[in-house]
């Protein structure tokens, strides 16, 4: 891979790291589900003008903007904004990959392989360490920690969305345009749970915190970070882009603890090693297990050469 891409690479990996400390920045600005409204009408208008609607049915992109968009976000900063650290959400939010292997297997009959089982028990271990570790210093609210496994789930299901869509979708014009479909439910839902005197309040009183979080989540988060994902996974293996994602929650981890101060135990950094760990297993566990296959298929066929050369 030329360094230029490994430097896009990079950038990503620091762009969606770093969105965690900017959504809670956000959420302080604004209601967490208005703050969702905002980012998504940003994406869309007036972008969708100009881009073209992606070439699958509507319905996939509806389904992408209910679930990757909406639900994923929806969950995500009401998370945070109930108290979920944002480092710490940069990690579990991670637990998408499990939830994709499982929706799979349930929808496209797809197989659970071994080294999966191992890291979704592996990484599990590691959650159930992080929640039992946290201490008064970082204390992790129970609900907020199941709101971060929702958000996880829903991108999950996002990522089955695209699976259906076909490897020659536009990720960047179905990126623009479900975002349009989430704008109306985030509205209705922060009319409805958070009040239209919050929604009020927090657009009459804006500041540059507010309008940087809004801008960098959906230009920076969303258009950059995606563009550039999407060319290096159209031009370069799945199997040498995908790992570079375990460096998001490591980007989220230390960006938090720099700029927002927040200070895990020592047992929750355990726990966050231990999930590093089965996300990896997930990544590479396929990989191996075909590297060594494939040796011990070399052996086999060596001995057969030997055994039939000296029978002749």
């Amino acid at each position: 891979m030329p360094l230029r891409h490994w430097l896009a690479a990079l950038l990503v990996v620091l762009l969606w790291g770093l969105n965690f400390v900017v959504i809670k920045f956000g959420v302080d600005e604004f209601p967490p589900l208005l703050l969702g409204a905002l980012r998504f009408a940003m994406v869309a208008f007036p972008a969708i003008l100009f881009i073209p609607r992606p070439a699958i049915p509507l319905r996939l992109v509806l389904l992408f903007g209910l679930t990757l968009c909406f639900g994923q976000f929806a969950f995500l900063f009401s998370a945070i904004a109930m108290g979920m650290p944002a480092g710490l959400a940069s990690l579990v939010l991670q637990s998408q990959a499990f939830f994709s292997v499982l929706i799979a297997a349930l929808l496209l009959n797809e197989k659970v392989r071994l080294h999966s089982i191992i890291a979704m028990i592996v990484a599990a271990i590691g959650l159930a360490v992080i929640e039992m570790g946290a201490d008064s210093a970082q204390p992790v609210p129970l609900f907020a920690f199941f709101l971060t496994l929702c958000a996880a789930f829903s991108w999950g299901c996002g990522n089955i969305v695209i699976k259906k869509a076909g490897p020659a979708v536009n990720m960047f014009s179905l990126l623009t345009w479900g975002a349009v479909f989430p704008v109306f439910p985030f509205l209705l839902a922060s009319w409805l749970f958070e009040g239209p005197q919050a929604m009020a309040h927090s657009l009459a009183n804006l500041s540059w915190t507010g309008v940087g979080s809004v801008m960098y989540l959906a230009y920076a988060a969303s258009f950059v970070g995606y563009y550039l994902w999407g060319r290096l996974l159209a031009n370069h293996p799945v199997s040498l882009v995908t790992p570079m994602s375990l460096m998001i929650p490591v980007v989220g981890l230390l960006s938090a603890e720099l700029i927002l101060h927040e200070k895990l135990s020592l047992v929750q950094w355990l726990g966050s090693a231990v999930v590093v760990v089965g996300l990896a297993v997930n990544i590479f566990g396929g990989r191996l297990y075909r590297i060594r296959t494939g040796k011990a298929s070399q052996k086999r066929d060596v001995r057969v050469h030997t055994a039939t050369d000296k029978s002749r």
